[in-house]
């Protein structure tokens, strides 16, 4: 299949390169109104080089990206996914995928026959961005989507369009808390976008005080007031975060999880998820697990 011919825009996200209209915060909160008719999920890996498409979009899809890289080209314009990210593709556009060319790349789906009560519900998924960053709330639904689907039965159909739908609100609510977020001091969404990338590293206060720009005191005065947490304390809660999302959906073993999530021993992460969760990091692993069988 050929490259689609397009501008160059890799890396920038669509909804910044064709203008894209506001939310439309007229509409009523039961705006969710739309019908979802049947939903399902699924799970694929494509090689190094791997490309899908040209297709057209008849639903409202969500994928989520756990490893690798991915471009979508619609209607020829490019929205490069970042990993750990979730995208909104929407129905009526011309899609083709490209993957990461040196490695593989893993991605889980969540498709949903929808029918919209008016134009304006459609002018607001239209105006919804292309993607947000994946979380854990999203891959558990995903998880139990593929859990029923595996023990194909008919009377789980009409509860698979339900997930289906808790998905796309689960996607719009986030994207409000994104649009929230717009109200919380740049040092803090800059701090914090920085410990996203950085977190397997050996991170200081000072460290992060100095990607903020302010002082260390300054610096968690103004977590505490955006974000009840210290920028420490939020860094060992993404990091743990990051663990539990490993545990469950690789089969790296424990150590190699707490390497790869900032901690300095496999005690330290197994005693971190077990204060968090409840549970040791095996029982993490072997409920996640049990449930895709």
């Amino acid at each position: 299949m050929c490259k689609p011919q397009t501008k160059e825009t890799i890396g920038v996200d669509l909804s910044k390169k064709i203008p894209v209209r506001k939310y439309y915060t007229s509409l009523k909160e039961d705006f969710m109104t739309v019908q979802v008719s049947g939903a399902k999920a699924g799970t694929v890996v494509y090689p190094p080089q791997g490309r899908f498409g040209p297709r057209i979009q008849n639903h409202l899809q969500l994928v989520l990206l756990h490893t690798g890289e991915m471009t979508v080209y619609i209607d020829g314009s490019a929205l490069r996914v970042p990993p750990a990210h979730v995208a909104l593709l929407k129905p009526g556009h011309r899609e083709e995928f490209q993957f990461a060319t040196d490695q593989d790349t893993w991605h889980r789906w969540i498709s949903s026959e929808v029918s919209f009560p008016d134009e304006d519900a459609r002018k607001y998924w239209e105006s919804l961005p292309g993607f947000l960053p994946l979380s854990e709330k999203m891959n558990r639904i995903v998880d139990l989507m593929l859990s029923m689907q595996a023990e194909d039965r008919p009377s789980y159909l009409e509860s698979l369009a339900s997930l289906g739908r808790a998905a796309l609100q689960l996607y719009e609510a986030e994207c409000r808390q994104q649009d929230a977020e717009r109200s919380i001091h740049p040092s803090v969404l800059l701090t914090k976008s920085w410990i996203h990338r950085h977190y397997p590293e050996d991170i200081s206060l000072n460290q992060l005080a100095s990607v903020a720009g302010v002082t260390p005191e300054h610096l968690i005065r103004l977590f505490r007031k955006h974000l009840a947490v210290t920028p420490i304390q939020y860094l060992w809660n993404h990091r743990i975060e990051r663990g539990l999302h490993l545990l469950r959906h690789t089969g790296l073993s424990v150590g190699e999880v707490a390497e790869q999530c900032g901690f300095k021993t496999s005690y330290h992460f197994t005693r971190s998820i077990k204060q968090f969760s409840g549970k040791s990091p095996t029982d993490v692993r072997r409920q996640s697990w049990h449930a895709g069988e």
